[in-house]
């Protein structure tokens, strides 16, 4: 069983006791949230694709705690001139534990 969901404008296929890192979402560590922007619902042989969201499906995480990603560094450097610059970025991201997939 496995499920497409919407969060902030990202797409992510789970299902039941899936991590996933999504954007900061304001939500408090340890709380229970519930994704109902679910696209896609697939339970065996059973597809079903909502148009565009399915309103009887809904998906329960468990927010696990807020990290920071990565650092992505962007880096200039222009030739003959003396200058170069870099610039740092860490994205702000929450975990999220899926615990169960109703539908």
């Amino acid at each position: 069983m496995y499920a497409v969901v919407q969060i902030g404008g990202s797409q992510y296929k789970i299902s039941e006791g899936d991590v996933i890192r999504t954007n900061r979402l304001k939500d408090d560590e340890g709380s229970q949230i519930t994704l109902d922007q679910v696209l896609v619902f697939a339970n065996d042989s059973e597809v079903r694709v909502g148009q565009p969201f399915l309103s009887d499906v809904k998906v329960t995480a468990k927010v696990q705690s807020h990290v920071a990603g990565s650092k992505v560094l962007a880096f200039k450097f222009r030739r003959r001139k003396d200058s170069a610059t870099l610039r740092g970025h860490r994205q702000k991201l929450t975990v999220l534990n899926i615990t169960k997939i109703a539908g």
